[in-house]
């Protein structure tokens, strides 16, 4: 299993490296060429996603994106360091409004129509989207 781990600033401007570099390492592990540009658009929401919770925040910690080669799939894992709480637990005051509530949901519901297998996770010290994609068998030449 080989990954490749790449952390940036929450800035807006490193959203689009982070999709090329994810474009770039899924091709190399043999994510279809017909994937890779869901590959770009998930990960380019997922970053801006996360980017956006650092920022609304006011974490400086950076986004952790892990781009991980497995033997069948590839898999990409995008986190921040944003606190949630359910829905429910949200006290008055607390600083989330339903439009940034609404904005979290959007952006997940656009990586879910673009990704098949997508897992989200969240807590209080921050969330993981983990979306996969199956990589095509490499293709053996006689020798």
């Amino acid at each position: 299993m080989a990954t490749v781990e790449l952390r940036f600033s929450a800035l807006p401007e490193h959203v689009r490296t982070a999709r090329l570099v994810a474009a770039a390492v899924a091709r190399r592990a043999g994510v279809d060429e017909a994937v890779l540009d869901e590959v770009r658009l998930a990960v380019g929401e997922a970053c801006s996603r996360a980017v956006g919770l650092h920022q609304s925040g006011g974490i400086t910690a950076p986004v952790k994106v892990a781009l991980i080669e497995e033997e069948k799939q590839f898999s990409i894992e995008v986190g921040d360091e944003a606190p949630r709480v359910a829905p429910g637990d949200r006290a008055p005051g607390s600083g989330v409004d339903d439009t940034d509530v609404e904005e979290d949901e959007m952006g997940l519901a656009v990586i879910s129509g673009l990704v098949d297998d997508v897992e989200v996770s969240a807590g209080e010290h921050g969330g993981l989207i983990r979306m996969t994609w199956p990589r095509t068998p490499l293709a053996v030449t006689p020798a």
